[in-house]
C-alpha cells in the first residue's frame, strides 16, 4: 500500500518538532494500536538503565509530556536525575525517532487538566494504585480500588499529590526512516545555544 508521508524529503527539515508532528499524525492513520506509545529510559541511582513503554500525552514548543505516579520507579529515577530518552518505533510506517533531553515537572495547572480528561475509572486508580510496589494479590488492588470509589462516589475526583506529568525538553532528536538493503535515512538534530537546532545526516 502506499504509505503516507511528509511533504517531500524528511531529511530537508530544518524544524524537528513539527516535522515529529507529521510523523505522528502520520502514525496516527497506519498504527493499529496507541501511535502515541514510546519507550521511556531513565536511570537508578546506580547508573542502571530502566525502560518502559508509556504514553505520550502533550506536545508543544517545549517537549514531550507524560503523566505518571511520582512514587512509581520511573517517577522516582526522573526525579532523581531529571533526564530522560524517549524512543517512538512505528512499524507500519517503518519509522522510528529517538529523543534525549533534561525534564521539567508540568505545571499544577497541566497536570490538573490532563486529570480531569481521565475516565472516572482511571482517576480512582490513581489512587489505589501503590504503582511498582509489591502486591500481595489482586483482591488487595480491587478492594483498595473500592475503598477509593466509595470515598468519591460522585462529583469531582481530586488529583493524588503524588500524580503529576513530566515534559521532557529535546536536546537531540533523532529521525530515522527504513531503506532498502539497510541503507536508511537517519538525520540527527542537536539544540545550539542559540535556542536553535543544527542538523548532520547520520551514516546508518
Amino acid at each position: 500500500m502506499d504509505l503516507p508521508t511528509t511533504d517531500g524529503d524528511f531529511t530537508l527539515a530544518e524544524e524537528p518538532l513539527k516535522l515529529f508532528a507529521q510523523w505522528l499524525d502520520d502514525a496516527g492513520r497506519t498504527e493499529p494500536n496507541d501511535p502515541n506509545a514510546m519507550a521511556l529510559a531513565t536511570v537508578d541511582g546506580d547508573g542502571l538503565p530502566n525502560a518502559r513503554m508509556v504514553l505520550l500525552k502533550g506536545l508543544d514548543e517545549r517537549g514531550f509530556v507524560f503523566y505518571t505516579n511520582f512514587e512509581s520507579t520511573k517517577g522516582r529515577e526522573l526525579l532523581g536525575s531529571m533526564k530522560a530518552a524517549l524512543l517512538f518505533h512505528w512499524k507500519s510506517l517503518r519509522r522510528q525517532v529517538r529523543v534525549r533531553g533534561p525534564v521539567e515537572i508540568v505545571t499544577d495547572a497541566e497536570a490538573d487538566a490532563y486529570y480531569a480528561s481521565r475516565p472516572r475509572g482511571s482517576r480512582i486508580g490513581a489512587w489505589a494504585s501503590k504503582q511498582s510496589r509489591p502486591l500481595e494479590s489482586r483482591f488487595a488492588l480491587e478492594k483498595a480500588v473500592a475503598e477509593f470509589t466509595a470515598r468519591y462516589p460522585v462529583g469531582d475526583i481530586p488529583r493524588p499529590p503524588h500524580w503529576s506529568g513530566f515534559r521532557v525538553l529535546p536536546r537531540q532528536i533523532e529521525f530515522w526512516h527504513d531503506r532498502p538493503f539497510r541503507l536508511h535515512d537517519r538525520v540527527a538534530f542537536r539544540a545550539n545555544e542559540h535556542g536553535g537546532w543544527e542538523k548532520e545526516r547520520l551514516y546508518p
